[in-house]
């Protein structure tokens, strides 16, 4: 069975002190209950701090760049979160393609060269509602698989987790129905068994992203090839983002 694989995606949200706040009871949880694994990736400026003092939580990088060191203004290499002991980052979160413009070619660079500096990603696929109306939902996602993948031995393939995100039900409260969810990431591993095997694809985790909240957690975490959550709003006060934690563990109980 696969382990569940729960985390939070703090964005651009928490001054210092109420990050720390939410950490320690994150980490005050997380000593007691060691049945999933829990990830948290808040803002840059609080990632060497978290990671010194927060020894039960994996802490990463909302995200990176495809150099070790240049002209790159406003940006956050490998090499520098390495040296704060960082080795997890988010690639391809919905908001870095529609806000930033990031282009398939930008998250393939970020992709491989992260997996060159030995690290760990959680790498996000999904639909937009335009695509799902037209039902290309699996098409759009079948070419992110391609780029992803294209020319990842297996070796480094295994370090990436997959985080399913319709693009509408980011930050909409919307969701996709548990039963429509697991469908969608049964349609992934199919895919990943056709480019590896099916002991890869049985091993892979695939995390849900939009709109995970303690009302659905429980639906959406009991599914066949749901293996975890990628949470944003929720994972931003303890009482929400610990109730979700507490419904994955009694899961793999």
């Amino acid at each position: 069975m696969r382990n569940l694989f729960i985390s939070g995606n703090w964005k651009m949200n928490k001054n210092f002190n109420e990050g720390n706040n939410l950490m320690n009871d994150i980490n005050q949880y997380a000593e007691t209950n060691d049945t999933i694994d829990i990830a948290i990736f808040p803002p840059n400026l609080y990632l060497k701090y978290f990671q010194k003092n927060y020894k039960n939580i994996t802490v990463g990088s909302q995200n990176l760049y495809f150099k070790n060191s240049g002209a790159f203004t406003g940006e956050i290499s490998p090499s520098m979160l390495k040296s704060i002991g960082i080795n997890w980052t988010i690639i391809g979160h919905s908001e870095r393609r529609t806000i930033f413009g990031e282009t398939p070619d930008i998250i393939k660079k970020k992709i491989d060269f992260s997996l060159k500096n030995d690290f760990k990603l959680i790498v996000c696929i999904g639909e937009n509602i335009d695509q799902r109306e037209k039902s290309m939902e699996l098409d759009v996602i079948k070419m992110q698989i391609k780029n992803i993948y294209y020319k990842l031995e297996r070796k480094d393939a295994q370090n990436i987790i997959l985080a399913y995100e319709p693009l509408w039900a980011i930050g909409t409260g919307k969701t996709a129905s548990p039963e429509d969810a697991d469908k969608i990431h049964g349609q992934i591993r199919e895919e990943i068994k056709k480019i590896y095997d099916e002991e890869f694809s049985s091993h892979l985790r695939i995390i849900y992203g939009g709109s995970v909240k303690p009302h659905n957690a429980q639906q959406l975490l009991s599914k066949k090839n749901i293996d975890g959550a990628l949470i944003g709003g929720a994972s931003l006060k303890s009482d929400s983002f610990l109730k979700i934690c507490d419904i994955a563990g009694k899961i793999m109980e």
